[in-house]
């Protein structure tokens, strides 16, 4: 109790220091967590987009081999239509999944009559691409007119329709229930083509999907591609977001026992964009935290050390009248955790305020590579605060041992007769 009190009087005895050294632990702090915040929110917004927005799932299956040999051989690769079936009732028993959607992509060439372009479509039932858009509809950083142009919208009563990226129906000047004309190769090498008619158009939010993406019924892709009920791959939604990694081993080892050895792969193995920018940010935090470190490491000691300067006869005296070495050490310890204490406390304070003049700004910004602009919002990231927390004491209590280790071996004469 006598060292608690002796290092709140030591803080208070130069309160001009002790002010700027909390104020940069503060600040220090709350930078790191609003910039941990800024990239959870990210994190989960680019989550959100890929599961939901780009159609992954959270889980895809497909013959091994697809990736690689699947576009030169593609008959022998895809799923046939008792493949489809025998999947579905094996997966029809778990209980946390929410669906299992057949899909069928391919590509070929898009004709107005007078121009054509290169397009690449993805084939699902209208059904299942409702439910899994069905995520995007909670979010809540995302305006309602900017949330309604990524939403596409297929019509089961009309299979011969298909939803084009808006870059795609501008480039060729394919306005809603326009006749377009589609090419593509069969799965046996032949050229087909029908005729089709735009029921809409939805934003990819990608610059370099937009121009290139169309949407069809299940039904239609089958058509283009002469297959009878294939598809190319299933695409697996989950209740829970968290069960990801744990099914895809349970399944893999499920469908294998069922004589489907199917190959298994997540949507963060699918989405390039999300692992990229993911790997970006966190290397960002760690260059931001060990700047910051750094900072309120050499802050703490810097005051520390000339703490110890001032206080030399103080510390003499008190080694004079029985102070060990250890409570010395003790002391300037307990004052450097009480500054890092106080200070991490009102970063916090800082976090929260910030984060909160932030999230009702209304600032937006278009992230690279985008179409639209997104807002800037903060979340709090609990873990990496209280992780922030914990080492801020650490750090600050380890920044003042060494000048308290060199005040407390100093011989009590040379302490007593310091000037």
């Amino acid at each position: 109790m006598n060292t608690f009190k002796l290092a709140v009087r030591g803080l208070t005895r130069n309160s001009r220091r002790s002010l700027v050294t909390l104020l940069t632990i503060a600040f220090g702090f709350a930078a790191i967590s609003l910039f941990a915040g800024y990239t959870h929110n990210v994190y989960e917004g680019l989550a959100r987009q890929a599961i939901h927005g780009g159609l992954l799932g959270h889980l895809t299956l497909h013959k091994r081999g697809m990736d690689t040999e699947g576009k030169l051989d593609p008959e022998r690769y895809l799923l046939t239509g008792p493949e489809v079936e025998k999947a579905r009732r094996i997966l029809a028993d778990e209980p946390h999944i929410q669906l299992v959607a057949p899909r069928l992509g391919l590509s070929g060439l898009l004709s107005n009559g007078k121009s054509s372009t290169i397009f690449i479509a993805d084939g699902i039932e209208p059904r299942a691409m409702e439910v899994i858009q069905a995520g995007l509809l909670s979010l809540s950083n995302i305006r309602p007119e900017v949330l309604a142009a990524y939403l596409k919208k297929l019509n089961p009563q009309r299979p011969e329709e298909v939803e084009l990226a808006s870059g795609l129906a501008e480039l060729l000047h394919l306005p809603r229930n326009a006749q377009a004309a589609m090419l593509v190769s069969t799965v046996s090498g032949q050229a087909n083509a029908l005729d089709v008619s735009v029921g809409g158009t939805f934003d990819t939010g990608n610059a370099g999907t937009n121009d290139k993406l169309a949407l069809m019924t299940l039904q239609l892709a089958q058509t283009l591609y002469d297959v009878d009920g294939g598809a190319d791959r299933l695409t697996l939604l989950l209740d829970d977001v968290a069960l990801t990694d744990d099914y895809a081993v349970r399944l893999a080892e499920k469908l294998k026992a069922a004589g489907l050895p199917l190959e298994i792969r997540t949507w963060k193995d699918l989405s390039d964009f999300y692992k990229q920018v993911h790997t970006m940010f966190n290397m960002i935090f760690g260059f931001i935290f060990s700047i910051v470190l750094t900072v309120v490491v050499m802050s703490v000691a810097n005051s520390m050390g000339m703490t110890v300067i001032e206080r030399t006869r103080e510390i003499g005296t008190l080694r004079a009248i029985g102070l060990r070495r250890s409570g010395v050490v003790r002391l300037f310890a307990t004052e450097s955790l009480l500054l890092s204490l106080t200070g991490c406390l009102l970063g916090l304070l800082i976090t929260v305020a910030v984060r909160a003049g932030v999230n009702l700004a209304d600032i937006s910004y278009v992230p690279p590579s985008s179409t639209s602009p997104v807002p800037l919002l903060v979340d709090l990231d609990l873990p990496r605060i209280a992780f922030t927390f914990v080492l801020m004491l650490l750090v600050g209590g380890l920044a003042a041992w060494l000048p308290a280790r060199r005040a407390a071996v100093r011989p009590v004469m040379d302490a007593l007769g310091h000037n």
